[in-house]
């Protein structure tokens, strides 16, 4: 008898192969029994208990306040699954959950937890402080307790009717700017040549790549945009906590003072300051919520329901007449988006979905973009474009952001609404074609060969830039800005003159906007509702329905059994899986930087127009 080692070796693979794949088809069988039973347990398990009079709303809210969720809602399930720290509020649920309370008998007061509150844009925050407000307004007693105040998060506890601090907790109000890391010295060590061509005098989005510091028009620029956004927030807290003109501006200069005073308090700082009301532990806080409200023996503590079980009791209207709204979140790619990513094709075949609904009878597109492909955003402009030749009104609700290319696909709108704090702006184009010819050179690489004309190899990130191929670049970002400012002109009914004295890549506020005939009207992304309802004549109880991206049946089947049962499964299935160690962030600010210039040079295109602000956020 032979003995073959191959053969032998075949079939132990085979059968071990045959095993995993048992496995796997078990593990998956189990898994979706499992979603199966908490699906069906949801289903007909009865709707959720009536609420008691004197309940308190709890918003304990954790992670980034965003437009959107960021990723498909299989990666939302298998990321709280597996332990990663991915979270997003979205705003949308947030009023949706604040105005519901303003008009809920049951709820008697409204508690706001903000020490897990990681970020949110300053006209996002400006958002939830008027709902806030509103609820304020129909007699509900709001309060704030936290640990760690930063300033985003203290802008909304200042809308509360009180704020408490731990005693060994802070409020920290810094101010706004911004500072950049500079580049150009390095990539002469390393031997790289950044060839920037580029229109506008302030489009200085690539000034790290060519510069050790910035220009004195970026600096102009920055502080006219941060000073305006630093007036707006501080003058809202001191309205909210009714301290006199120019109170947190003193705060901040005597901070060294007033702490050594306060024996290194910072919580009694804030408490000589009046921007907290007392100094409380949590208990305290819930015995105080608990004598005021009612006793639930069942959790002892205060008769209470969670932000995320008062939004499962207030589902969006399923059928009927709607305002069709198209989320735009994210950098601009010119093909497939996402969650977080607007894809230039994608995004516009939401648009033209929405307007081939009978039942969508005006659209919202509602911006939160920083810019990117230029090709991306006019795709997306031009659906809209179509759409209201197609008798459907369309306004533009401007977030955070709705820079460069995120002010281009606003263009075709009869309407855009900013918020005063929005950053928009930025219409500008650059286009960036990095050399590594000395890299190349000091390394001893040398390249050559044979193309039938001098176009075929024109851009050789290992040779020097063609001068040909710089002046036909040139000559293409020039005619990307002549498209941009004119489709602005007759958008805001003007002259492409007029539009370039404001354009050359300036950012302003959406109040300064305003001023220069750039937007329309200052507002919020309920009043966009209003004004698309409005113009479609819906009336005032019209429905909203969200034109998402198509996911996967998966995704839908996850969709369809709703977030109450998407967080019992996650409670039903560990899978221990620990996320990898965050970068320091000094780190991953630099691999930002240069990872974006890598991706504007990754060959797939000879070159591409961006219209980009990097403008970030206060």
């Amino acid at each position: 008898m032979s003995f073959k080692p191959l053969s032998s070796l075949r079939r132990g693979i085979g059968m071990l192969w045959r095993g995993l794949d048992a496995t796997r088809r078990f593990v998956l069988n189990m898994l979706f029994l499992l979603i199966l039973i908490v699906f069906l347990v949801a289903l007909f398990g009865g709707g959720a208990k009536p609420l008691a009079d004197k309940t308190a709303l709890v918003l304990e809210l954790r992670g980034d306040l965003a437009e959107q969720n960021t990723g498909s809602v299989g990666d939302q399930l298998l990321s709280n699954i597996g332990g990663e720290t991915r979270r997003t509020i979205q705003l949308r649920d947030l009023l949706t959950v604040l105005d519901a309370a303003a008009k809920d008998e049951k709820i008697g007061s409204v508690v706001l937890m903000l020490d897990e509150l990681d970020g949110g844009g300053l006209a996002m925050l400006r958002e939830v402080g008027a709902a806030i407000d509103r609820v304020k307004a129909a007699g509900k007693r709001v309060v704030a307790w936290g640990g760690m105040y930063d300033q985003k998060r203290y802008l909304l506890a200042s809308h509360a009717n009180e704020i408490y601090v731990h005693p060994m907790g802070m409020v920290l109000i810094e101010g706004f700017g911004r500072n950049r890391n500079y580049y150009r010295d390095a990539l002469d060590k390393l031997g790289v040549t950044v060839n920037l061509i580029k229109v506008g005098t302030y489009k200085s989005a690539a000034e790290p790549f060519i510069a050790n510091g910035p220009s004195q028009a970026a600096l102009e620029a920055d502080a006219y945009l941060y000073g305006a956004l630093w007036q707006n927030y501080t003058a809202m807290v001191e309205k909210n906590r009714k301290l006199e003109a120019g109170a947190v501006a003193r705060g901040i200069e005597q901070l060294p003072q007033l702490m050594e005073a306060a024996g290194g308090s910072a919580a009694q700082v804030a408490r000589n300051l009046k921007l907290v009301d007392g100094i409380k532990t949590k208990d305290e806080v819930r015995a105080m919520m608990i004598q005021r409200g009612a006793f639930d023996a069942s959790i002892e503590s205060f008769r209470q329901v969670s932000y995320h079980d008062y939004l499962q009791r207030h589902p969006q209207k399923p059928f009927g007449d709607a305002v069709g709204v198209i989320v735009a979140a994210g950098e601009i790619t010119d093909g497939q988006g996402g969650p977080g990513v607007i894809g230039g094709v994608s995004t516009a075949n939401q648009i033209r979905r929405a307007r081939e609904d009978d039942q969508i009878k005006a659209v919202v597109l509602r911006v939160d973009s920083p810019g990117g492909s230029a090709y991306g955003s006019e795709l997306i402009r031009r659906e809209l474009e179509l759409t209201r030749a197609a008798g459907k009104p369309v306004v533009v609700s401007m977030g955070n952001v709705a820079a460069s290319g995120g002010y281009w696909m606003s263009m075709a709108a009869d309407e855009v609404i900013a918020d005063p704090a929005t950053i928009t702006g930025s219409i500008g184009v650059f286009a960036i074609l990095p050399t590594a010819d000395r890299v190349a050179d000091k390394i001893g690489v040398r390249t050559g060969g044979y193309t039938t004309t001098w176009l075929a190899d024109a851009y050789n990130p290992l040779r020097p830039m063609d001068p040909r191929f710089g002046q036909l670049v040139q000559a293409s970002i020039n005619n990307v800005y002549r498209e941009f400012t004119t489709k602005a002109a007759v958008a805001r009914k003007t002259t492409a003159a007029k539009i370039d004295e404001v354009g050359q890549g300036r950012v302003w506020t959406g109040a300064q906007a305003k001023e220069r005939g750039l937007v329309d009207t200052l507002g919020s992304y309920g009043d966009a509702l209003r004004s698309a309802a409005k113009r479609a004549k819906l009336g005032e109880d019209f429905r909203v329905a969200y034109v998402e991206r198509p996911g996967s049946k998966f995704e839908r089947f996850l969709e369809m059994m709703g977030a109450s049962t998407q967080a019992a499964v996650n409670i039903q299935v560990k899978l221990g899986i620990l996320p990898d160690a965050l970068p320091a962030g000094a780190v991953a600010g630099v691999a930002k930087d240069l990872g974006w210039l890598n991706e504007l040079a990754d060959g797939k295109k000879p070159f591409a127009a961006v219209t980009h602000c990097l403008c970030e956020l206060p």
